[in-house]
């Protein structure tokens, strides 16, 4: 056979960040919208295990210029639409438990980086008191790279529906 055939360029589904966003939420969107790992992603972007890492929301050391610029290239967004997905300068992160507001995500259906801050224990916006686990059952939410159907992993209660039961703060 022809080896032209073969000699094709790759390309991507391009995934659009979110406003607030986190990191590990647009990492999950992009690895489903093109059938690839956190070690793909990586590993094609030049940064290697340190994806998985953000998937994580742990940011110990924090993420380089480099190493967004080179995930950037790949994921093809700015560098600058990246830092908005990762925590503000001098806040500090909780990685667990992974929070949640239940009204947030029901309007617009994604994590945001904000509810992970250390000391965010409400919605600013709703005025609630973020969940750090199911309603029904009490499991504890998993990151957000892996919330594919944004439902309870283990009852199947859809974060939406969560809402009827989250207090106020």
């Amino acid at each position: 056979m022809p080896e032209e055939i073969y000699n094709f360029e790759a390309w991507i589904n391009i995934v659009e960040p979110l406003p607030g966003e986190s990191i590990s939420h647009f990492l999950g969107r992009f690895e489903m919208a093109n059938l690839l790992t956190g070690y793909q992603v990586g590993k094609d972007a030049g940064v290697g295990a340190i994806v998985t890492r953000w998937k994580k929301l742990y940011f110990n050391p924090f993420p380089t210029q480099q190493e967004l610029e080179a995930l950037a290239n790949f994921v093809e967004v700015e560098v600058e639409e990246l830092k908005g997905m990762l925590p503000l300068k001098g806040m500090t992160m909780k990685p667990r438990p992974i929070k949640l507001c239940a009204v947030c995500y029901a309007e617009e259906p994604y994590h945001r980086i904000e509810w992970q801050y250390k000391e965010q224990q409400k919605c600013v916006r709703h005025n609630l008191r973020l969940l750090t686990k199911c309603t029904n059952c009490e499991t504890p939410f998993p990151i957000p790279a892996d919330w594919v159907k944004g439902e309870c992993p283990h009852c199947f209660l859809p974060f939406a529906k969560m809402a009827k039961r989250q207090q106020r703060y």
